[in-house]
């Protein structure tokens, strides 16, 4: 049972990996690393003895993640894979990680920001030699992969979070 517990609770920290990752490569986050947080989220819950109150708290939580995520993409500041990614974030997190996470989250966005913008500024000479990932961040108004930033808040958040500390409490 532990085994299991363990790998349902390492599902998360490896899809936001992935979506972080995706989106440094490509400038995009595909729905299906959302929707695999989502749907994996609840045999997890479960198997690391999170209650139904808890449980609804989790799903409220990410609901409102989700709308205030769509906002800031109706207003264009953060992309749609991101406002997803950050709601199914939110959803594992719960009311302990989330407040954590996206603190974590502001923090490494605005040095990551900070660093492009450096740069993109000092390194210009190396963009027609770079791969086209490399290239596409460097371009000087070019787009920020933000969901690198999305993963490693929620890397930094998910020790704190809910479902963590639900399942130490079986050990």
């Amino acid at each position: 049972m532990n085994t299991a517990i363990l790998l349902s609770l390492s599902l998360m920290p490896a899809l936001v990996i992935v979506g972080g990752l995706h989106d440094l490569l490509t400038m995009k986050i595909p729905n299906w690393i959302s929707l695999a947080l989502v749907l994996l989220f609840f045999p997890t819950a479960l198997l690391a003895g999170l209650g139904p109150m808890a449980l609804a708290i989790h799903v409220g939580i990410g609901l409102a993640a989700l709308f205030i995520g769509a906002g800031m993409f109706a207003l264009r500041w953060i992309g749609g894979g991101d406002a997803k990614l950050i709601a199914a974030s939110c959803l594992w997190l719960g009311l302990s990680g989330s407040g954590m996470f996206l603190l974590w989250t502001g923090v490494v966005g605005g040095l990551f920001c900070l660093f492009l913008i450096l740069a993109r500024q000092h390194l210009q000479m190396v963009t027609p030699n770079a791969p086209g990932w490399a290239s596409r961040l460097l371009e000087p108004k070019g787009d920020i992969p933000y969901g690198v930033a999305i993963a490693i808040g929620a890397l930094l958040a998910f020790p704190g979070a809910d479902l963590m500390q639900a399942f130490a409490l079986t050990q």
